[in-house]
C-alpha cells in the first residue's frame, strides 16, 4: 500500500526552468564560468551531469559547494515561479484520497516552504532538504525509517537521472516526468518505473498500483 508520494521540487513540482536560468547566469558572472543563452537550454537538457559541467566550465566537484549560493540567488526571483500545470489539482486529489505528500529536494527548505505558503499549498506535510545534491537515497532512507515505512510504501516523482539512481538505491519506484531538466533519450537507459508527460498521470499510476497492478 502506498502511504506517501514524494516529489522532487525543481523541475517536477515547480516550473522552475526560467528562474534557474536567471540564477545560474548570475552565478556565472560572479565566478567567471559560461553564461547560458536561451538557445543553450535544450542542448544542456540532453547532456549528462559531467557534460553539463564541462559545457559550463565549472568542475562537477565544485557544484555541491556552489549550491547554497545558487539557491540564494534563486530566492530573489522565486516570486516569478509557479507550480507545474495541473499540479495543484493533482495534490488536492491525492491528499483527498488520504495519501501523505512530501518533498525531498536539494533546494533549501526555506525556499520551498515560502513558495508553498505564498501559493496556499497546504497539502504537502513534509519538506526534507539537503545541499548534498547526489545523496538523495540517504535522505529517502531516513524518511522511510522515520515514518516506519517499507520501500513499497512510497513512490517518488522526479525529473532527473540522479532521482532515478537514488530511488533504485533505496529500492523504491519512481515516476519520471518529461517536463523537467533531463530529456527522455538520456533517461531511458536508466529505466525508471514510469515515464509520463502529464501531471494527472501520476494519480492514475498510484491508483493502478493500489488496485494490485504490478510495476
Amino acid at each position: 500500500m502506498i502511504k506517501y508520494i514524494i516529489f522532487d521540487f525543481d523541475g517536477t513540482l515547480a516550473d522552475s526552468g526560467d528562474i534557474s536560468f536567471k540564477a545560474m547566469n548570475k552565478m556565472a558572472k560572479k565566478y567567471k564560468f559560461r553564461e547560458l543563452d536561451w538557445s543553450d537550454i535544450e542542448k544542456i537538457r540532453g547532456m549528462s551531469a559531467i557534460e553539463r559541467s564541462r559545457f559550463m566550465g565549472v568542475s562537477l566537484i565544485k557544484v555541491p559547494f556552489l549550491a547554497p549560493e545558487f539557491y540564494s540567488q534563486y530566492k530573489e526571483v522565486m516570486h516569478e515561479m509557479d507550480l507545474h500545470e495541473n499540479m495543484a489539482d493533482l495534490l488536492k486529489m491525492l491528499k483527498g484520497d488520504g495519501y501523505g505528500l512530501a518533498v525531498i529536494s536539494s533546494n533549501s527548505e526555506s525556499n520551498i516552504r515560502e513558495f508553498l505558503h505564498e501559493r496556499n499549498i497546504s497539502e504537502i506535510s513534509e519538506v526534507i532538504c539537503s545541499h548534498h545534491i547526489f545523496d538523495k537515497d540517504k535522505i529517502i532512507n531516513k524518511f522511510l525509517k522515520r515514518k516506519g515505512l517499507a520501500n513499497t510504501g512510497v513512490i517518488y516523482v522526479g525529473d532527473e537521472i540522479r532521482d532515478i539512481i537514488a530511488c533504485k538505491k533505496s529500492g523504491i519506484p519512481i515516476i519520471w516526468v518529461d517536463w523537467g531538466l533531463d530529456v527522455k533519450k538520456i533517461v531511458e537507459p536508466h529505466k525508471p518505473d514510469f515515464m509520463i508527460s502529464h501531471a494527472l498521470e501520476i494519480y492514475d499510476i498510484v491508483k493502478s498500483i493500489e488496485n494490485g497492478n504490478e510495476i
